[in-house]
């Protein structure tokens, strides 16, 4: 695993010395050297970070971080496998020299401390409190096009490399860091190279005209529960499971326009399995690490506004015994420098840029804003967590300590253990689903022989989740069902907006069935299983063989994140599909090529026109357009099929003048409202779907307005209604504002088109790559039999 094993060699001070410095003198000792010896990043990239108009590559990155390595005593770097694009993915330790030298030790004892059924006694105990280390995971760059957050590590890793300064030296010895100075490697590349192809032209500010993740784009940073992605994976399993950080600081870069820097406290809601010592102590760091940017005399520092601490999907750490400290850092024009008057920031979801107050104390002025000023603020506040984690060690460690006692201990909302029946409709799901778990360390046994729990008997084979175990909160977080509080902005006003979704239930989005067991019960148990090896999932009879159908998947310059997660779900059953582009369908190409065309949710104006020519040359600029649109319809007419999800399907409509309406068109949010909810779905008696399962779920995430999730209105005969939502309140998880806009509403259209015909679904089927319980219904929509 380690990439970097030559020895190191530096004027050491004699052994017999160093053994009676202080651990703090002896480091002062050999950092001139170090500085003497270690590359700084001038000469290394032949510009400072955070220099306007210039941004380093990731290969040139990479070069840098192996250099730091070979050079310093206090940095190890360590591939942890290889990104979706075959580049390295790597994490820095950094610490004093010592500890790095008994890291294997330090790690040990962190792992101890996670699972108190492993301390022998107090005596134990104590002596692991005492020995351990603040162990910091500071994570960059996992939003390619949030470039300072890729820029920064060079400069604060050569800090911590070369620093004889107190603070530094007291972080050292205190703490363990670990870095990964990149969770995007591919995306890291691909905007530095597009970047440095186009500024200084007309196109500078023009947008990456593909996701920044090969699959998903800004969505990576969605992935933190659920663990679909590569990168993902390697973070979790060797940065989060082998180390259980204490801390994680994750950098971001928000809008130009309004605070310079947020970080924590988070709005309300937060996730109610998260320990309320941990909640305290996301407070009190994020509020040192304000008030210390503030004492630096730094302006636009901003708290408890715009995101809260409900979803899991970015902060795997908040149910693995540690605090996860966002810090978010305005933008400016990629690299360049942006001009902004105090008019031109704006307020949004809390955080008014132009007002003083508690949260935010010292209003930015206005003026210039570039990457120096984004790498500025993000090595401050990382500067800052590191300086707290040091000074308060002891905290920190016996904190993490005492939130895994607790959970072991079960907390009294817990049930005792949660059931997985062996019998499930399909136990590829229910092993994907187990899966999951078991990467998140959620200890999962089998049962080796029949037992009886609340009333019910249970076969040998069915899986126990006890949950007297150090990361239950995962497990509970993910299994239950969510009931999102009714927040307003005022009472009686509009809802407040979530800072992503509100919900998370893997087996209604996996369609696995679940028990919880809430009293203690007796049952022979094996070991924990071990972590099932990758999902492969099968194909279904119609998509394989000669007969099947060709799919082509519309990509598109600027294609949307919902396509990029179905790209990854066809990979994983080995689907074989056609990837379409804007000329492909404005010459026509694809009708020879292709008898089903899908179309995930874009809007109908993104597909027509596509990227704008005055924002992006040739020949990444335009949409389908007319000729695309003419080429559709004739390839519908004559015999082909269109599978369109949500927005996308809008297109279709309108181009065949089907009689299809949206209920709650036009609603306030005041009065329908859907933030990213799992509901109720019932399948009509159709051939079509017939064989699938008749209740099933859908993934919603709408209401009045345009775009997202819809329930159909239909009024015309050619539309057949194969899927309604459930009657009354169709919410399984999360929350619905107005369920009489969806109850009973159609949720998937078949409509017949001369001989071809179009599948249209009003929920999204490919939720993240998460909602396998209805990746049938999508992949019936490509290959089902036309005949039907």
């Amino acid at each position: 695993m380690s990439r970097s094993t030559r020895p190191v060699t530096f004027a050491r001070p004699s052994i017999s010395l160093a053994a009676a410095l202080t651990p703090l003198l002896a480091l002062l000792l050999v950092s001139n050297t170090l500085e003497a010896q270690v590359p700084t990043p001038l000469e290394h990239f032949g510009f400072e970070m955070g220099t306007d108009r210039e941004l380093a590559d990731w290969e040139s990155l990479l070069s840098y971080y192996d250099r730091l390595a070979a050079a310093s005593p206090r940095i190890q770097i360590d591939t942890l496998g290889m990104t979706t694009r075959d580049r390295h993915f790597v994490m820095l330790t950094v610490s004093a020299p010592g500890n790095l030298e008994r890291k294997e030790e330090l790690r040990e004892i962190n792992q101890t401390l996670a699972d108190p059924r492993r301390i022998r006694d107090d005596a134990h105990r104590d002596e692991l409190l005492r020995e351990g280390k603040a162990v910091v995971l500071i994570t960059n760059h996992i939003h390619s096009f949030e470039v300072g957050s890729g820029q920064m590590p060079p400069s604060l890793l050569y800090r911590l490399a070369t620093s004889d300064d107190p603070e530094v030296l007291e972080i050292l010895e205190n703490v363990v860091l670990l870095s990964v100075p990149s969770l995007n490697p591919d995306g890291t590349q691909y905007v530095a190279d597009w970047w440095n192809e186009w500024k200084d032209t007309e196109f500078q500010s023009a947008p990456l005209p593909w996701l920044y993740h090969w699959y998903v784009g800004h969505d990576n940073n969605r992935d933190w529960y659920a663990i679909r992605q590569v990168e993902t994976e390697l973070t979790v399993r060797h940065a989060h499971n082998a180390w259980r950080p204490h801390i994680v600081q994750d950098h971001h870069q928000l809008w130009a326009d309004n605070l310079r820097i947020w970080v924590p406290p988070y709005q309300d809601p937060w996730e109610p399995n998260i320990d309320p010592s941990l909640i305290g102590a996301v407070n009190q760091l994020g509020s040192y690490v304000a008030a210390e940017l503030l004492a630096e005399g730094k302006t636009g520092v901003g708290t408890y506004s715009i995101f809260d601490a409900f979803t899991p999907a970015r902060a795997y750490q908040h149910h693995h015994g540690g605090a996860r400290i966002l810090v978010e850092v305005a933008r400016a024009d990629w690299a360049a420098p942006v001009q902004l008057a105090p008019e031109d920031l704006s307020a949004r979801r809390g955080a008014d840029p132009h007002t003083s107050s508690w949260n935010h104390p010292a209003p930015w002025p206005g003026g210039e804003w570039g990457i120096g000023d984004i790498v500025e603020y993000m090595e401050s506040a990382s500067m800052a967590v590191l300086r707290h984690a040091a000074r308060n060690r002891e905290y920190w460690v016996r904190n993490f300590h005492g939130i895994q006692e607790r959970a072991v201990e079960r907390w009294d909302r817990w049930p005792a253990a949660w059931v997985i029946p062996p019998e499930q409709t399909d136990p590829v799901r229910m092993t994907d689903m187990i899966r999951i778990l078991r990467v998140g360390d959620v200890e999962v046994h089998e049962a080796t022989a029949p037992f009886t729990a609340q009333g019910r008997s249970w076969p040998a084979g069915s899986y126990v989740i006890p949950m007297d175990q150090p990361f239950a909160s995962f497990a509970q977080a993910l299994l239950e069902r969510q009931e999102y509080p009714d927040l307003r902005q005022y009472p009686g006003g509009p809802p407040q907006v979530p800072y992503d979704v509100t919900a998370h239930t893997l087996p209604l989005l996996m369609g696995v069935e679940v028990t919880a067991i809430e009293e203690a019960f007796d049952a022979q148990l094996s070991e924990v299983i071990p972590v099932p090896d990758r999902i492969e999932y099968p194909l279904p009879a119609e998509l394989t063989g000669p007969a099947a159908p060709r799919v082509g998947v519309f990509k598109g310059w600027g294609e949307s994140q919902p396509s990029g997660w179905t790209r990854w779900v066809l990979d994983q059953h080995q689907l074989d599909y056609d990837t379409l582009m804007q000329v492909d369908m404005r010459d026509g190409s694809f009708r020879e090529r292709v008898d089903v065309v899908l179309f995930q949710s874009r809007g109908a104006g993104s597909i027509v026109s596509g990227i704008s020519p005055n924002q992006i040359a040739e020949p990444y600029a335009g949409g389908i357009g007319e000729e695309g649109l003419d080429h559709l319809r004739a390839f519908v007419e004559g015999g082909g099929r269109v599978v369109a999800v949500e927005s996308a399907a809008d297109l279709f409509i309108d181009l065949f003048d089907i009689e299809v309406g949206r209920s709650g068109q036009g609603e306030s949010s005041q009065s329908f409202y859907v933030p990213g909810s799992i509901l109720r779905l019932e399948l009509e008696a159709h051939p079509f779907v017939a064989g699938l399962e008749e209740e099933s779920i859908a993934w919603f995430q709408g209401g009045g307005g345009g775009g997202g999730s819809r329930a159909f209105t239909v009024d015309d005969p050619r539309v057949e209604v194969l899927a309604r939502y459930g009657s009354g309140d169709p919410l399984l998880s999360g929350w619905l504002m107005g369920p009489e806009f969806v109850a009973e509403g159609a949720a998937m259209l078949r409509v017949v088109i001369g001989e071809g015909e179009l599948i249209l679904f009003g929920f999204q089927p490919d939720y993240r790559g998460q909602s396998s319980a209805t990746w049938p219904l999508l992949l019936r929509a490509m290959g089902g039999d036309s005949g039907s």
